[in-house]
């Protein structure tokens, strides 16, 4: 989605300059065009010749620049963008945006571009919470600017608080929403499970299983990334919250039974991906349960089947973990439960399945169509299971 993309990199004198590197850099692999901009403050912080090393552009620095090739007509690259982006944006930038500005090139090229514009702010926390600051960005929200962040670190003073750069996967996500707000998912409501469950047996121990939660949040990532609408109802896990869902975090198979049914009232589709525990302990214990010489005996009771209690007007896609027999359990689970189809793998692999990037499935629908992916990354699965979706997906009644 960023391949031929014309994404405007905006800089401004913040010690977090540094991390822009890092957002050119990804947006460059990943195919898209940067053009960069840089405020005579930022070049104080890091030097042009890192950016143009980075994206192989020229990089602007001065609005009536002779030699560069935007010199003649300075509007040249607001026309060009897809996108612009400014990260880190400083408590000036902001200010001079929300009073319409044009006094450099970066100010001169927002206030020419129609293209959305993405504002991550950087800054001491004082600053970022004086209400002229706050005042500023509501008008620029007000004008459908995007703001992501900022986050809650170490800052520059050396003291810790609200005013750190967002995290540089949080601005990806957020231009790669942006940019596909038109894709085939546009405009659908997708829910999506994800990670191991929980299931207490005192106030310290829990039973759960392997679940990373990588594939489902590869499924949230790519749907959002198609201009899906996502409800990411999540158990626990190590991994970042995506930036533009709507996570909801469970911990117990019964809190994930009611927060589907919450939310899949309005839904398109349903990705159950999570590891749901089948067996719970009959009774918690209030109290942490002692060593005992003896041992310990756990009476277990099954957890709700989620998949085959939840009804609606929407396509149900199940996952299938499987130790043996892949293709046959996974025929007999889609057909228990009413599923549209179901992704199954095999989880004595090592390098596919529960804790890593890869995976290596079988797609099976309920016509009996059997598609066996060969091993590839997580997201690459996930943006297969979204081309079944959407064929599956009524379409546009056309005029």
């Amino acid at each position: 989605m960023l391949s031929n993309k014309t994404i405007i990199l905006g800089i401004t004198g913040s010690i977090a300059a540094y991390k822009a590197a890092e957002i050119a850099s990804q947006l460059t692999q990943a195919g898209a065009k940067v053009n960069v901009i840089m405020t005579k403050e930022a070049i104080e912080f890091i030097s042009p010749v890192t950016f143009r090393a980075l994206t192989g552009n020229p990089v602007v620095t001065e609005m009536f620049d002779l030699a560069s090739e935007f010199s003649i007509e300075h509007v040249s690259l607001a026309k060009s963008a897809d996108i612009v982006v400014i990260a880190p944006a400083t408590a000036n930038i902001i200010a001079k945006l929300a009073a319409g500005f044009a006094d450099d090139m970066l100010c001169c090229t927002v206030l020419a571009t129609r293209a959305p514009v993405v504002i991550a702010p950087a800054m001491e926390t004082n600053m970022y919470d004086n209400p002229i600051t706050q005042d500023n960005l509501s008008k620029l929200e007000a004008r459908n600017f995007v703001i992501v962040g900022p986050a809650t670190g170490w800052l520059a003073s050396g003291k810790e608080g609200l005013g750190r750069l967002a995290d540089i996967n949080d601005i990806l996500g957020s231009i790669r929403h942006i940019l596909d707000r038109d894709g085939d998912l546009a405009g659908k409501h997708i829910v999506i499970t994800a990670g191991g469950t929980q299931e207490p047996i005192d106030p310290v121990r829990y039973i759960s299983n392997r679940s990373s939660g990588k594939m489902g949040y590869a499924l949230a990532e790519a749907a959002r990334d198609r201009g899906a609408r996502v409800s990411l109802i999540t158990a626990p896990t190590s991994i970042p919250k995506p930036a533009g869902v709507d996570v909801i975090k469970v911990n117990t198979a019964q809190e994930m039974r009611q927060a589907v049914e919450n939310v899949t009232s309005q839904a398109d589709a349903l990705i159950m991906a999570a590891a749901v525990a089948d067996y719970r302990p009959k009774s918690t214990a209030n109290e942490k349960i002692k060593r005992r010489d003896a041992g310990l005996t756990i009476e277990m009771e099954c957890t709700p089947d989620i998949l085959g209690i939840v009804k609606g007007n929407f396509i149900k896609v199940g996952f299938a973990a499987e130790s043996s027999k892949l293709v046959e359990n996974a025929k007999e689970k889609l057909k228990q439960k009413g599923l549209d189809f179901i992704v199954a793998n095999d989880i004595t692999a090592s390098d596919s399945g529960f804790g890593v990037d890869t995976n290596r499935v079988t797609i099976i629908d309920r016509e009996g169509r059997i598609d066996s992916l060969p091993l590839m990354p997580k997201r690459d699965v996930a943006e297969r299971v979204f081309d079944r979706v959407a064929e599956l997906l009524p379409k546009p009644k056309s005029r």
